[in-house]
């Protein structure tokens, strides 16, 4: 909230519960499940005829599916950065983000793991990796280390929202039937007494503190998996500091465009305000410059080499068919916006809306390029394949699951706004009350 702004406790409660879907929230789920039904039609293709209906082959193996699977468990770090160590700071401000923050995280993990299944061509074998799986195997490190970061994210979402489970509980009569019994399963047990909130607050602490581990161990992990792979482009002891740092951009950008959105249609202003954009923006500006740093180690150090294996791969990159991709990642996924926020009329909001926008969408491109032109320049030459091994584009299904399984992840998100407060409202009403109490 803005400051000297004193806000009763009802009337921050009657902001911040959930409203119905308006006309364009209507439109826009609408779209989304559209997209979503479109993506699981391409999907039931798939099954039915097998990964001959996506355009990979033998040396392309992975492509637009695994570089989503890099996108979504890049963006998912959002929840350990916003939540856990601006909480373990002691960063007040932070507050009316750390929900956004979380729900970004969950619903960008639930899509990073269905579209790890999709990319199997026998999914009905996925329990193996269970039963017979190889603690050698760095893809067995993922499933253990994404399990353990999902469950995390989950628990930090649902504690803290207890209490405006209770409130919502009270305020029966603004709710559907069907709503109030989902909330009386989820929090009927919560009293609010001082007990349970020190419980709470102790478990969430607890759960802050063990988080960042996890989150750093899931993008090293990740990240692993390519640099354990010996190919040109992933040779490279940079990879784990080069996936977290680009992990915290592109979550720092997804929680600003949703915290424009949500201002925007929810009318938050007085909860989210210039702010809370101020100081998001130099955050942003501080993980570009980071990311960017990492980015001059990834490319500098084998482009002075010039080891042969190397050259083809960094010329496809730098001057080749995938340089009008590069180039847009690098500008518009990190130097454009680093210019915007540099300047204080670009943290105002639409600006930073924009640029937050600008960085998601860099950040999309980023992992497909880290996935796909390493895999046509293998260190073997291609001798005696068909032509089309030596390209690589995605076919339709495989654009429709990989756009199904982005509306899926905002289709969680919207809903969850719909249900619970986007903005928690204890908190905010706590931190109003200690306000008053310093003034």
């Amino acid at each position: 909230m803005e400051k000297n702004t004193i806000l009763s406790s009802e009337q921050i409660t009657q902001d911040l519960l959930p409203k119905k879907f308006g006309k364009i929230g209507l439109i826009w789920t609408t779209t989304l499940v559209i997209i979503c039904l479109i993506g699981a039609y391409a999907y039931f293709r798939q099954l039915k005829y097998g990964l001959a209906v996506t355009n990979m082959r033998d040396y392309v193996s992975w492509g637009i599916y695994i570089s989503n699977f890099v996108f979504f468990v890049a963006i998912s770090l959002v929840g350990s950065l916003i939540t856990a160590i601006f909480r373990i700071a002691k960063v007040k401000w932070a507050t009316p983000l750390t929900r956004i923050a979380e729900i970004i995280a969950v619903s960008a993990i639930v899509f990073a793991s269905l579209i790890i299944i999709v990319d199997m061509g026998r999914p009905e074998r996925f329990m193996n990796l269970f039963l017979h799986g190889r603690i050698q195997s760095p893809i067995m490190w993922d499933v253990i280390v994404i399990a353990t970061y999902f469950c995390i994210s989950l628990l930090l979402l649902y504690l803290p929202l207890l209490p405006d489970l209770k409130i919502l509980i009270r305020f029966k009569e603004k709710t559907t039937n069907s709503l109030y019994k989902l909330y009386r399963f989820q929090g009927s047990f919560w009293k609010g007494t001082r007990e349970q909130f020190k419980i709470s607050e102790k478990s969430i602490n607890v759960l802050c503190i063990t988080i960042i581990p996890v989150a750093f161990c899931i993008h090293t992990v990740t990240s692993w998996l390519f640099a354990t792979t010996y190919r040109p482009g992933w040779d490279s002891t940079n990879f784990g500091a080069y996936f977290i740092s680009g992990a915290f951009l592109v979550g720092a950008g997804g929680v600003v465009v949703a915290m424009y959105v949500f201002r925007k249609y929810y009318k938050l202003e007085k909860y989210i305000t210039e702010l809370h954009f101020e100081n998001m923006g130099r955050i942003v500006v501080l993980l570009a410059l980071l990311y960017l740093y990492f980015n001059v180690n990834e490319y500098l150090v084998p482009a002075f080499k010039m080891k042969k294996s190397e050259e083809a791969h960094l010329a496809s990159l730098f001057t080749g068919d995938f340089a009008p991709m590069f180039w847009f990642a690098i500008l518009v996924g990190m130097i454009l916006p680093i210019i915007i926020l540099l300047f204080k009329k670009g943290r105002k909001p639409f600006p930073m809306f924009i640029a937050g926008v600008m960085i998601v969408v860099g950040a999309w491109f980023k992992r497909y390029l880290i996935v796909t032109p390493t895999l046509l320049h293998p260190f073997l030459p291609m001798q005696e394949v068909p032509a089309n091994f030596h390209h690589y584009f995605p076919s339709w299904e495989e654009w429709a699951i990989a756009m199904g399984s982005l509306a899926g992840a905002l289709l969680v998100i919207t809903f969850f706004a719909r249900i619970y407060p986007i903005i928690p409202i204890q908190e905010t009403i706590t931190e109003q009350h200690e306000e008053q109490e310093h003034q």
